[in-house]
């Protein structure tokens, strides 16, 4: 009774705060930011302390590689979290616009009017940035959260926590309007997915076994992405140049995250001479290529592709590669194997590209542009909360906007209706 009761508090707190967050004016809420980056940076001690001690157990316990890069906190990681939330401050303030007015033959003005969408508790793995992105475009957003981070990450993400809170209470933010699960017991997360009084919508991010263990559990809405099996499509008509950049970029830059590539599909055409000179580079970069029979036939090296390659988000330096032998082939590939995240066509041909992009049905689509720009801040939103492969309501990186839902607001003169 003692974790649900406590639980329940956090939820109940978090419900009273939104109801003012979603007053506050924007000046009140980018001083807080800003106030938040600040210590971010004047007490980066602290959690580097905290990181390298999480870490340390991480190693222990025997992470992947892909997992402690995910994990791993640094001056330049820290920096980047800082201006993540001094561009958020930056960003135009969403709460109580008003648009798509129209004037009814009544003399009614019926109009829409953007809203914050309440408490969001966003339940996370592995990567301890993501504490202080929620935090940044929820608070400009007005909405209260819930953080609920990975037992591998806990050290790191309390020290940014007590860090971004203080900056908060200093600022005069109500008092939870940030909120932290402190415990890793597993039990706390099945107590707040029943708590549909309180939260209004729960978000996932991690691997998909917690993601699916969420959404069967919860009482609440929820966002979220399944899984990054992201391709690179290299069309006949492809810059082979071009190709060959941006199809190392999407594997080797960052393997370990959602928008890298997993699997590589090129046209049968451009294949034989595309093939052995990319194999060859990412081979002497680590990666481990697994191949159809014709990818095997054309570069060495190759280990053979099964059918469940296809379908793997391996989150590491390996990558799976299919020659096919039409645009219609490779879209149909991605229907068939891809998470609707992010896939792109290198092309030189309009309408094959154009093509690409009406059929291939992602939340992110591409031409001539590595996946790995599938990122909040890339996409000008200063950091994500998430990326959503739902269709309904959000799509793609979550920023400010996607944070907010609409309310009617009607002026009129005294109309009744008869």
């Amino acid at each position: 009774m003692a974790l649900d009761n406590e639980m329940i508090n956090i939820a109940k707190k978090a419900k009273e705060a939104s109801r003012v967050l979603a007053t506050l004016d924007a000046d009140r809420k980018n001083s807080a930011l800003k106030s938040m980056a600040r210590n971010l940076i004047k007490k980066k001690a602290a959690i580097l302390k905290a990181n390298r001690l999480d870490v340390k157990n991480a190693r222990r316990k025997g992470l992947s590689a892909a997992m402690l890069e995910r994990l791993t906190l640094n001056d330049k990681r820290l920096k980047s979290m800082a201006d993540g939330l001094r561009t958020v401050a930056s960003l135009k303030d969403e709460v109580g616009v008003v648009y798509d007015t129209q004037k009814r033959p009544n003399g009614l003005w019926i109009c829409k009017m953007r809203v914050p969408i309440g408490v969001i508790a966003i339940i996370y793995e592995s990567r301890p940035n993501v504490t202080s992105d929620c935090v940044g475009l929820c608070l400009k957003s007005g909405n209260s959260i819930i953080l609920r981070g990975g037992s591998e990450a806990i050290n790191s993400n309390i020290a940014i926590y007590d860090i971004l809170n203080s900056a908060a209470k200093a600022s005069k933010l109500p008092d939870g309007s940030i909120n932290m699960v402190k415990t890793t017991d597993r039990k706390a997360v099945g107590i707040l997915l029943k708590q549909a009084d309180y939260i209004d919508l729960v978000m996932p991010r991690g691997g998909e076994g917690l993601i699916r263990e969420v959404v069967s559990k919860s009482r609440i809405p929820v966002i979220k992405h399944y899984k990054g099996i992201c391709h690179v499509y290299v069309d006949r008509y492809a810059d082979i140049n071009m190709a060959h950049r941006i199809a190392v970029n999407a594997k080797v830059q960052r393997p370990g995250v959602c928008n890298a590539m997993e699997t590589l599909l090129v046209h049968n055409e451009i294949a034989p001479r595309f093939l052995p000179v990319l194999v060859k580079e990412l081979q002497d970069k680590g990666v481990e290529v697994r191949g159809c029979q014709k990818t095997r036939a054309m570069a060495r090296g190759v280990k053979a592709a099964k059918e469940n390659d296809w379908s793997q988000e391996y989150l590491d330096l390996i990558l799976a590669v299919k020659v096919v032998s039409s645009l219609d082939e490779a879209i149909g590939h991605i229907a068939r194997y891809g998470s609707m995240h992010s896939d792109t066509i290198v092309t030189d041909n309009y309408s094959n590209a154009m093509k690409f992009l009406r059929c291939v049905d992602s939340s992110s689509v591409y031409l001539n542009a590595s996946t790995r720009f599938t990122d909040g801040g890339e996409f000008g939103m200063g950091a994500e909360i998430g990326i959503s492969t739902d269709k309904l309501h959000a799509r793609g990186p979550m920023g400010l906007h996607e944070l907010t839902s609409y309310k009617y607001v009607i002026f009129g003169n005294g109309q009744i209706r008869t």
